[in-house]
């Protein structure tokens, strides 16, 4: 896409509106469909090879599933730290997953922002 802060009123530096809101129209729908395609992803951690958690790309739990051998009443401590190291590491893949989908959406061509923003 065209740099929005080019051409304008002729003075060089004015922003040209027309461009300004195409682009913002343009952003506003690709932020749309992220959201939808992180609705439709499934990301899943495990621990221990007996509980493994499942989240969409938004980081909400969708699933959980404990394996029957994983249930030991008298070391109900351990189920609960497997849980958490199998939430944890799925909600850390949503959020690597987020972060990586809106970086896709900042425009390249606009100056005066800071890099890195995500």
């Amino acid at each position: 896409m065209a740099n929005p802060f080019k051409g304008g009123g002729g003075g060089g530096g004015i922003p040209d509106i027309g461009k300004l809101m195409k682009l913002q129209k343009q952003m506003m729908e690709d932020a749309e469909k992220m959201q939808e395609r992180l609705d439709g992803m499934h990301l899943d951690g495990s621990a221990g090879g007996v509980v493994k958690a499942v989240v969409n790309g938004h980081g909400q739990l969708l699933e959980l599933t404990i394996a029957p051998e994983a249930v030991d009443p008298s070391d109900v401590e351990m189920l609960q730290d497997l849980i958490v190291t199998a939430v944890r590491e799925a909600l850390e893949k949503a959020d690597t997953l987020r972060t990586e989908e809106q970086k896709k959406l900042m425009p390249a061509n606009i100056p005066g922002l800071p890099g890195g923003l995500f």
